[in-house]
């Protein structure tokens, strides 16, 4: 049986299964002079390279979402002060 390659790209997409090493995967996370999405250390695909503004500017945005989110619900839920009656006419 032939060994299958533990890392490559597939449609364009690359992939790496490889026994990941701590070095490895911090140095994938930081690597300046390279764009905004790196490949991953281990798995499918590409992530977030911390060593770009990019990156953090996404992070910061996504945060802010997820915390706006939140208060919303926080606040949906104060607002539910019991059952609501609804009248229907025919």
């Amino acid at each position: 049986m032939a060994d299958k390659p533990q890392s490559g790209t597939i449609f364009g997409v690359p992939y790496n299964f490889e026994r990941p090493s701590l070095g490895r995967m911090l140095s994938s996370y930081w690597q300046p002079g390279k764009g905004m999405l790196v490949k991953k250390p281990f798995g499918i695909g590409y992530t977030l390279n911390l060593a770009s503004w990019r990156s953090w500017l996404v992070l910061v945005v996504v945060a802010a979402l997820y915390w706006q989110e939140r208060q919303g619900r926080e606040e949906a839920v104060a607002e539910d002060e019991g059952p609501v009656e609804v009248v229907v006419e025919d």
